[in-house]
């Protein structure tokens, strides 16, 4: 089923992403999460789109634009994710189509994002939409660590 992308432009209209968003980000908590997302809006140049069927957000995608000197211009997808309930019907790969569009239009070269090594049911999805994997990612909790050194 196909999805009509909207871009999360009002505090109304990011609100209504958070349920969605909350199943991929569980930690975010509802009272913050519009004054988070319109910081990362201000700051980060976080940009947030949603799909909907029958009025019911089922589908969002956190992105930014970005220069990267691995990739030149690029859109990078921060979050995707497609309602549990809805998952297989098409509204993920609505969500992809309108983010390549959304690339393209911003004269990006690539599309990347990273994606849980867990998550496998993710992974073929990102590989039936063409992506490929390219890389690891490496981090570190660092307020994790500093609270251990504290001890």
């Amino acid at each position: 089923m196909a999805s009509q992308i909207h871009r999360a432009d009002t505090d109304v209209r990011v609100a209504a992403c958070f349920d969605v968003m909350h199943e991929l980000r569980p930690h975010l908590q509802r009272q913050d999460f519009v004054e988070t997302v319109k910081w990362m809006q201000e700051y980060d140049a976080y940009r947030l789109a949603y799909g909907t069927d029958h009025n019911s957000v089922v589908v969002v995608a956190g992105y930014r634009l970005c220069h990267y000197l691995a990739w030149g211009p690029t859109l990078y997808v921060d979050d995707l994710v497609t309602a549990e309930a809805h998952r297989s019907k098409g509204y993920g790969h609505s969500m992809m189509d309108w983010l390549l569009q959304e690339a393209a239009a911003e004269n990006c070269e690539t599309l990347q994002l990273d994606s849980a090594l867990w998550r496998k049911e993710a992974h073929r999805f990102y590989e039936r939409e063409g992506l490929e994997k390219a890389s690891y990612h490496f981090g570190i909790d660092i307020a994790r660590d500093s609270k251990e050194e504290d001890r």
